[in-house]
């Protein structure tokens, strides 16, 4: 309880992720037109309907995830929901000057899989695909708990796991193009690095007190 009261104030931050993703509703259209970006490697990757299992799996992974840095990386759990934040703002931008769309396959069979992949194909439009946001915030997941000071090998490897079975999902159940995957893992990596950057030297007062609030690594 006292780690959570601790916590709580940084916490907070994630509900902005909810209020941001407002945008992706708005954008998940086809309205400003639309492109496809199928390559003839996609049309060789089969549909896997058993990689709804991970793919399901995204909101409780990036919650728990960033929980976890919050409670034990303070400063890693700022870096890395800020790069969240501004990755999230940049696609939404792509999505409205490029939009962009996935074909679906044709789904047969009532059993519990197909059931559960019928259900994310009807609640999610096939737009708003580059950059692909469940890769890039799986991506920035792997990443934060790689720069952080975290031991344990068990932790490490199943962040690691979950976040590449939900960025592999994306392609089998065809969410997504490999281009959509490689932006998203690019994007991430600029993002993160630049954010980096503004923690140096460089980096305005107001973020040096806020990651100066507790010693936490």
């Amino acid at each position: 309880m006292n780690l959570l009261k601790k916590n709580l104030i940084p916490l907070t931050l994630m509900l902005l992720i909810p209020i941001e993703t407002i945008l992706y509703g708005v954008l998940n259209n086809s309205l400003r037109g639309v492109h496809y970006l199928v390559t003839p490697l996609d049309n060789s990757i089969p549909f896997l309907k058993i990689f709804i299992i991970p793919y399901l799996l995204y909101y409780p992974f990036i919650a728990f995830t960033l929980i976890y840095l919050c409670f034990y990386y303070r400063k890693v759990y700022y870096k890395t929901i800020v790069s969240l934040f501004l990755g999230m703002l940049i696609s939404y931008l792509v999505y409205f000057i490029f939009q962009t769309a996935t074909p679906r396959p044709q789904l047969h069979g009532n059993d519990l899989l197909t059931s559960l992949v019928v259900f994310i194909y009807n609640q999610d439009n096939p737009f708003n695909c580059f950059p692909s946001i469940h890769v890039l915030t799986s991506y920035l997941m792997i990443k934060g708990i790689m720069k952080s000071d975290e031991k344990s090998l068990l932790i490490k490897a199943s962040v690691w796991l979950v976040g590449l079975s939900i960025i592999l999902s994306t392609q089998f159940i065809k969410q997504h193009v490999i281009l959509d995957l490689v932006s998203g893992i690019l994007l991430a990596e600029i993002i993160y690095k630049i954010v980096d950057i503004i923690n140096s030297e460089m980096c305005p007062l107001w973020i040096k007190k806020l990651y100066s609030l507790d010693s936490t690594k």
